[in-house]
């Protein structure tokens, strides 16, 4: 037997109905999905900041001048958390056009390999990662499966998913990671592949389970040192001074079956792999109960003020970390998950620029990334608590 979760894709559905009008949130979330829509390029994509054809932020300065997969599926994540699907809501005609952007990448790339994009050296990609637009994209085609609403629509998500599923399969680390390639937090990149996976599975697509195995021991060994470390006093949750589950030093190139060598000489690369490590150890009530010391030892760790701060500004990656934090410890509930939400709530409502977005000040700067990871954090409460079914394995 197994313990499952009901897909994300049909707590996409019901968040509308728990949408309550009193929530502080609901104007910062309204204003920064209002954003996201007129950034909106014609081709249906999004870019670092916008996009090659938008106009509404045309004296911004851009990184690049064309969309890509990564800022896409960031955007499309965000709008369908804020209550829309691919049949209702305002923004539903956004969600189908960011889709279908995506759909033809992933249609027309190779079997062969991780990558679903051509555009390579993107902000995103230089930071989480290289395949980065793979994980995304793998995560929210779990989330659209069976939700597009017509046949053929529906039939060329699932066969999209299918192809990402296969290409992050074939490229998982022997440790069970994916923190390959480059990128200065890959780290965070092999949450969202594992995720993917996981959510993939849920929907019916076949995963082995020897990918989803080897995460579990690369989630228990990180774990384990984070656990280590801050029996440890380290302030920092590492004892040794490396990333869990991965060598210490710089980062480099990476050997067969190694993960990417990652320095953790900021409490910004703690944040990362500490929230990473909890959402992986929380999917389940089996994994809740089986974890429940772990679980409580990270959260006290990744909740202090010196490994919240990061680096002591607000990146992308910070933006993304405490999103898979709010998905983890409301997972857990009780009052540890009610001061989280409603401390880094505040911190978030506080942090809106005046047009309605939110931009990373290192690393990740792109406002379409950050709007986005912003918007998913700002309503990760209300995201229904998931409801177990028990089914054979």
């Amino acid at each position: 037997m197994r313990v499952r979760c009901i897909p994300a894709s049909a707590v996409v559905i019901l968040t509308a109905s728990i949408y309550a009008a009193s929530d502080p949130a609901m104007v910062p979330v309204d204003r920064g999905i209002k954003w996201l829509a007129t950034m909106q390029g014609s081709d249906g994509g999004w870019g670092q900041d916008g996009g090659a054809t938008s106009h509404a932020r045309s004296t911004d300065r851009q990184e690049s001048n064309r969309n890509d997969v990564a800022n896409t599926a960031t955007a499309v994540l965000a709008i369908l958390h804020a209550g829309n699907t691919a049949t209702k809501g305002e923004y539903r005609a956004a969600v189908r056009r960011g889709t279908s952007f995506i759909l033809e990448q992933v249609e027309k790339s190779p079997a062969e390999g991780l990558a679903i994009t051509d555009l390579q050296g993107t902000q995103i990609q230089r930071k989480l990662g290289p395949y980065i637009d793979t994980f995304l994209t793998s995560m929210l085609l779990s989330e659209l499966d069976g939700q597009m609403g017509d046949a053929e629509s529906n039939r060329r998500v699932r066969a999209a998913l299918e192809k990402c599923v296969k290409k992050i399969e074939g490229a998982q680390m022997k440790d069970g990671s994916w923190n390959l390639a480059g990128g200065w937090a890959p780290i965070l990149g092999t949450s969202m592949a594992s995720r993917s996976l996981y959510q993939a599975k849920d929907k019916g697509v076949k995963v082995t389970e020897a990918s989803m195995d080897r995460v579990e021991v690369y989630s228990a060994a990180n774990a384990e040192k984070i656990v280590a470390g801050a029996g440890a006093g380290s302030g920092t949750g590492y004892g040794s001074g490396r990333a869990s589950g991965v060598g210490g030093g710089v980062i480099g190139g990476v050997a067969a079956g190694r993960s990417l060598a990652v320095s953790t000489a900021s409490a910004g690369v703690a944040l990362y792999d500490q929230a990473q490590t909890l959402e992986q150890l929380t999917r389940t009530e089996k994994d809740r109960k089986k974890n429940a010391a772990a679980i409580q030892v990270i959260a006290k760790e990744i909740t202090k003020p010196e490994v919240v701060a990061g680096f002591g500004s607000m990146g992308g990656e910070e933006y993304f970390s405490y999103l898979n934090v709010s998905d983890s410890l409301r997972r857990t509930g009780g009052e540890p998950w009610r001061k989280w939400n409603n401390e880094i709530k505040a911190k978030l409502v506080k942090m809106q620029n005046a047009d309605g977005t939110w931009a990373g000040h290192h690393c990740i700067t792109g406002r379409v990334a950050v709007t986005s990871a912003a918007v998913l954090t700002l309503t990760a409460d209300r995201q229904p608590a998931p409801v177990e079914i028990s089914q054979k394995r």
